[in-house]
C-alpha cells in the first residue's frame, strides 16, 4: 500500500479505519477504493502486485538492511509521544532500535560556526550521558554535531532521514550513518526504500524530529529555515522550544533570536535542559591517552572513575554527579581501590589513582 504512487499517509490509515486491515484493504477491489474509501480510480488501480519489480526490489531491500515497518497500528514499538501528534506517520521504515524513553531534538544551520558546533557535540554529550536520546537530522553542521556528541558520551541517538532507509544523505556522513546503528541507536525514515532526499521531504521529516521527542533544541537558524519549522512543528504539537543566542549581526542566529523573543528557553550549558527532563547533567571527562586504567573498568565503575580527578570529592558529590546513590558509589569505590584506580582520603573522600 505504501509503495502505491498517490496513495500516501491519509489514503492508507482511511483504507484501514474502513476495512479493518492492509490485508482486507488490499483483497477489496477497485471500486470499492473508490466508493467506500474515496480514494481516486487512478490511484486504486497502481498497486503494485507482489510479483512486479517495485514491490521485489524493496522486499530485498528491507530484508538485506534488516530493516522493519514500524506501523500506527503496532501498539508497542511505536513511539507514544509520536503517536499523539495530529499528523503521525502512517508507517516509518526503521533500522535498529528505538530508545524506550523519549528523547530531545536538536536542529540547526548546516554551515553552522564552529564554536555553534563544539558548543553543540559538548551539551548533547552531556544530554546523552544522563540518559536523554539526541535525534536529529543527519545533516551538516549542528545535526551531525548533535550525533557525534551523543555517541562520545555512548549515549543513544536517533537519524530521521527525508530520503529512503538505504540511502545516506549527505554521503559525507556515511561513517557517522553506520556508528549510530553499531553504538544501539536507530535510523528512522518516513519513505519507501529508494526514495531519493527531495526538498519536500524534508519538512515532513521535521515533524517526526520534533514529534518524538520532549522538547527541541535549535542552534543556528536563519529566518525562514527548515530549522524553524521544526521549531514550529513543536509548539503545535505542545513540546518545549529551546534555543542558543547567538550574534546579533549573523544572519544564521536571526531565527534563534527571534525564538528567544518570542518566549523559547535560554540555552547556554545542559543543565538549562535537563532542568526541564528533572535530571543533573553529567560531566564527561575524557581519559588521558597515558591513563590505562581507565580501559580497566567497563559500565557504572567507569562513569566514577572519570569522575575521579586531583581534586578530592566525597561520596556524595560523587553519587550526584554519576547519577547513583552513596550506597552504590560506595561498593563501586571499594572496588576502584582493590584495582588501584581510587584513593580514599580522609572524610569519606576520594581521588584517582594516576598510573604510574
Amino acid at each position: 500500500m505504501h509503495l502505491t504512487p498517490g496513495l500516501g499517509r491519509v489514503g492508507i490509515m482511511r483504507l484501514i479505519k474502513i476495512f479493518g486491515s492492509p490485508e482486507a484493504a488490499l483483497e477489496a477491489d477497485t471500486p470499492k477504493w473508490v466508493q467506500d474509501a474515496g480514494i481516486r480510480a487512478a490511484v486504486a488501480e497502481s498497486i503494485p502486485a507482489k510479483t512486479s519489480p517495485a514491490y521485489e526490489q524493496a522486499l530485498e531491500t528491507l530484508n538485506r538492511l534488516e530493516a522493519r515497518i514500524v506501523s500506527l497500528w503496532d501498539e508497542d514499538r511505536y513511539p507514544t509521544l509520536l503517536r499523539s501528534i495530529y499528523d503521525p506517520p502512517a508507517l516509518f521504515y526503521l533500522r535498529g532500535d528505538l530508545p524506550q524513553h523519549s528523547g530531545l531534538a536538536v536542529v540547526g544551520a548546516r554551515q553552522a560556526s564552529l564554536p555553534s558546533q563544539r558548543l553543540t557535540r559538548t551539551i548533547c554529550r552531556e544530554i546523552a550521558a544522563s540518559g536523554i536520546p539526541v535525534v536529529s537530522g543527519l545533516a551538516r553542521g549542528i545535526d551531525s554535531a548533535a550525533h557525534e556528541g551523543a555517541l562520545a558520551a555512548n549515549g543513544l541517538t536517533v537519524a530521521i532521514l527525508g530520503c529512503g532507509i538505504d540511502r545516506i544523505y549527505p554521503q559525507e556522513n556515511e561513517a557517522l550513518f553506520h556508528d549510530i546503528l553499531q553504538q544501539g541507536g536507530a535510523i528512522v525514515s518516513e519513505y519507501p526504500p529508494g526514495a531519493p532526499p527531495l526538498a519536500r521531504h524534508f519538512p515532513g521529516r521535521n515533524r517526526i524530529i520534533s514529534g518524538m521527542c520532549q522538547g527541541v533544541l535549535v542552534v543556528e537558524a536563519a529566518k525562514r529555515s527548515g530549522s524553524l519549522i521544526t521549531a514550529e512543528f513543536a509548539l503545535e504539537q505542545g513540546r518545549e522550544v529551546f534555543a542558543i543566542p547567538g550574534p546579533a549581526y549573523n544572519h544564521t542566529s536571526a531565527g534563534t533570536n527571534q525564538l528567544l523573543k518570542d518566549g523559547a528557553h535560554l540555552v547556554t550549558e545542559s543543565a538549562d535542559i535537563l532542568s526541564f527532563f528533572k535530571q543533573e547533567p553529567t560531566c564527561i571527562v575524557q581519559p588521558s591517552e597515558n591513563d590505562s586504567l581507565a580501559y580497566k573498568f567497563t559500565g557504572q565503575a567507569r562513569q566514577v572513575f572519570l569522575e575521579l580527578q586531583d581534586i578530592p570529592l566525597h561520596v556524595d558529590e560523587l553519587a550526584r554527579k554519576c547519577g547513583l546513590t552513596p550506597m552504590e558509589v560506595s561498593a563501586i569505590l571499594l572496588h576502584l581501590e582493590l584495582e588501584d584506580g581510587a584513593i580514599q582520603l580522609p572524610g569519606m573522600r576520594f581521588v584517582r589513582k594516576r598510573s604510574p
